[in-house]
């Protein structure tokens, strides 16, 4: 059976700001749509979400995914959502230290002049280091749930990234052929 994969129910409506998230569910954990409908507001329609749309583990089955469409003129009384967690002041992973909140990437110390993608993207990879993260991973996590794009998207910018890196440092992001990357530092 495939796993499912559907917004945690206080984000189910997607109508709050900010970028949504939606998390794998165990195949046993929600059997029937109908448990859902309680979260919809009235006049909402649930549909499957494209297969192109939803991310894929390698060695996984694929996952299915919905999408809950909201009238306009409907302003649902969501519950309140729990607070953001606060960012992470520096993170530092081998040469590269990662500034959230001042949103600056340093390498040695030195203030690397980067994109907002460049940021988020490297941002990621030095929080997660030597996981591999697929290409499609990467634009799920990194561009959003709604991108429209490929792994060449990620290819493009992590080439971007190696040479902002400098020669001595753009080791520190490998390819994992037919994969995707890694950050190891």
């Amino acid at each position: 059976m495939a796993h499912t994969q559907i917004a945690h129910s206080a984000s189910l409506t997607a109508v709050r700001p900010g970028r949504h998230r939606l998390r794998a569910v165990d195949p046993n954990e929600v059997v029937d749509l109908s448990q859902v409908a309680d979260f919809l507001p009235p006049g909402a329609t649930l549909l499957p979400a494209p297969q192109h749309a939803l991310p894929t583990l390698p060695g996984r089955p694929p996952m299915v995914g919905y999408l809950v469409l909201v009238p306009a003129d409907q302003q649902p009384h969501l519950p309140a959502a729990a607070p953001a967690p606060a960012p992470v002041a520096a993170e530092e992973q081998g040469p590269v230290t990662i500034d959230g909140v001042q949103r600056i990437a340093l390498v040695d110390g030195q203030a690397l002049d980067l994109t907002y993608l460049e940021f988020e993207l490297l941002a990621h990879l030095v929080a997660h280091p030597h996981r591999v993260h697929t290409r499609d991973q990467l634009v799920t996590t990194v561009w959003g749930y709604g991108h429209v794009g490929d792994g060449r998207t990620v290819d493009v910018h992590v080439a971007r990234l190696r040479r902002k890196l400098g020669a001595e440092h753009r080791h520190t992001i490998q390819t994992v052929r037919r994969v995707g990357y890694k950050y190891t530092p």
